[in-house]
């Protein structure tokens, strides 16, 4: 097959001035220490409504004024702050740095490829865990704490993606999450929804969780496999397995596997033999 790697592009001169001027406004002032629900609703107020940076909205209809208190984070609340274990400091911390990712993505703004992902890439070291270098995130992907998410080197995380690190999530270096797939570190009891195990997902490196696909709660996905479109993985992925349907199973795997992917399983499995199509 050809390979097509991906072209390089870059706005208007004058526009890439702007945003690089925006951004390092953004990103001293987050190295600073400045008021981060300040900096949300200054930074959502202007993406906005313009015209109502540091004027008083008390004249105006009840309708806008309540827009305009949603550009302030205090204002507002999200469903993992509704969550028994919460860190409640760590979130506080990140909550007007969180809403200011997804309100952005809202935004005129936000569907530019090339703003959108420097925009992210400046706010993750100051959500994540850890965020390894050349981060790049597409619009409307959601987490939940931010605090329990790690992200290694050259990850991918495309549009409309689930990151549930209610339990915490690890993406290794060259993760590839394609287009509405959901990732998932908690899970709740068939008996009693209010029974809720948090279980740490561990997504292994070069993995590539392809198109609406899921992988559940504690799942090991090992290194370069695959999670086909649609899939739901229940188990652990096998390295250099690709995995499909629902539940999840394995169907080959990849041409360039080690000799000792044949012998070696996650989570210290007995060996085994080069798998046929529809091994689970």
């Amino acid at each position: 097959m050809p390979i097509y790697p991906l072209r390089h592009l870059e706005p208007s001169a004058e526009a890439t001035s702007l945003y690089d001027r925006w951004l390092g406004e953004l990103q001293e002032a987050l190295a600073r220490g400045d008021d981060r629900w300040e900096l949300c609703r200054n930074t959502l107020t202007g993406l906005f409504y313009p015209g109502m940076l540091g004027r008083n909205p008390g004249d105006l209809p009840l309708a806008v004024q309540a827009a305009l208190a949603q550009m302030d984070a205090r204002n507002v609340t999200l469903e993992p702050e509704y969550y028994a274990e919460v860190d409640v400091e760590k979130f506080a911390e990140r909550k007007p740095l969180l809403w200011m990712w997804q309100m952005f993505d809202r935004s005129p703004l936000g569907g530019n490829v090339h703003l959108g992902v420097a925009f992210r890439r400046a706010l993750a070291p100051y959500l994540f865990k850890r965020v390894g270098k050349n981060f790049k995130c597409f619009h409307f992907v959601e987490f939940s704490y931010g605090y329990n998410l790690e992200v290694g080197d050259d990850v991918v995380v495309h549009r409309n993606v689930l990151l549930d690190d209610r339990g915490g999530i690890e993406l290794g270096n060259g993760v590839s999450i394609s287009d509405f797939a959901n990732i998932y570190s908690h899970t709740h009891s068939i008996v009693d929804q209010r029974d809720v195990s948090n279980l740490k997902t561990v997504i292994g490196e070069g993995v590539r969780v392809t198109y609406h696909a899921t992988v559940l709660a504690g799942t090991q996905v090992g290194e370069h496999s695959m999670v086909g479109a649609l899939a739901v993985a229940t188990k652990d992925v096998r390295p250099y397995h690709v995995n499909v349907g629902i539940p999840a199973k394995s169907v080959r795997v990849k041409p360039n596997a080690p000799p000792e992917v044949y012998k070696v399983t996650l989570r210290g499995d007995q060996g085994v033999g080069a798998p046929t199509a529809g091994e689970g």
